[in-house]
């Protein structure tokens, strides 16, 4: 069974830069998968950050996290990545890494991103 896993989340600092992994445990993305990541702040409904194409690399954005955020996959690595600029408070959340492999998704188990002011 695969399973995306994220890496990378912690405590920062607002104003900071964080950057967070995901790979397949159990497997490999391959050409046609989505990789998509969501954020869900405390309290409140989970949401999409953007998505990438593993095969072309295309990415989209949901509108308000345009610009400090980059979706973007390591082929090579087989990684799929989420870089943010400029913390703020209100980042904090899980962050999920997503895949859409045919008409199936998988989720990751999240990863913990608290931001201090």
């Amino acid at each position: 069974q695969v399973q995306p896993a994220e890496s990378g989340g912690g405590v920062v600092q607002a104003g900071d830069s964080l950057t967070l992994s995901c790979s397949v445990s159990g497997g490999t993305f391959v050409g046609d998968d989505m990789v998509a990541w969501y954020r869900q702040a405390p309290g409140k409904e989970r949401e999409v950050i953007g998505t990438i194409t593993w095969g072309a690399g295309s990415r989209r954005y949901a509108d308000s996290r345009r610009g400090r955020f980059t979706i973007y996959r390591n082929y090579h690595e087989n990684r799929a990545w989420l870089h943010m600029n400029g913390r703020k408070p209100g980042d904090t959340g899980i962050y999920y890494c997503h895949m859409q492999r045919e008409s199936v998704v998988y989720w990751g188990q999240g990863t913990q991103v608290t931001v201090s002011a």
